[in-house]
């Protein structure tokens, strides 16, 4: 059904365009969530009484390079998102089996949004430097967000596709 592939190519240019601009706005605003990384990593405002206070990093060499690491990784995901889209765009038209290989980029972009949005801010945002305490620097909610929907949108791309009816 092509209505179908065209919403895959859809709701894959939409993810690029978020982390896209989630990477620009971490560029051109760049002190508003270089702020939030050092709260994290510095666990300033975890629980007093934390003892995992032991992992906070002060070095704000760190924290540039893993603000840094994560503006890269929006961008490259967007990049792999409109790839993937422009791919399976190219292959709208073409077999069942073409338009599920252009399909690898988008698998790609969804395996990258996972890691940054669910590892980074999950687990070890989240976990390891005892995000969830910081009632000011939680950013716990918003990461789940973005990785549901990007699970969400790659459990629809990776359904299975028919092969297209003939033009009469």
């Amino acid at each position: 059904m092509l209505i179908a592939r065209l919403a895959k190519i859809v709701m894959c240019l939409c993810l690029a365009a978020f982390c896209l601009i989630v990477a620009y706005d971490n560029v051109a605003d760049y002190s508003a969530n270089y702020g939030f990384v050092g709260h994290v990593l510095s666990m300033d405002t975890t629980f007093p009484d934390n003892p995992m206070r032991d992992r906070a990093i002060q070095n704000e060499g760190i924290w540039r390079a893993a603000y840094a690491a994560i503006i890269v990784t929006e961008a490259l995901t967007g990049l792999l998102f409109l790839i993937g889209a422009v791919q399976m765009g190219r292959a709208l038209r073409k077999p069942a089996a073409a338009f599920h290989k252009a399909k690898a980029w988008v698998v790609a972009g969804a395996t990258l949004a996972f890691l940054l949005w669910f590892f980074g801010f999950m687990v070890v945002g989240g976990e390891y430097f005892s995000m969830w305490q910081s009632e000011t620097w939680n950013g716990q909610a918003a990461a789940f967000r973005f990785y549901v929907t990007v699970l969400l949108v790659l459990i629809f791309v990776m359904m299975r596709d028919e092969e297209l009816s003939p033009s009469p």
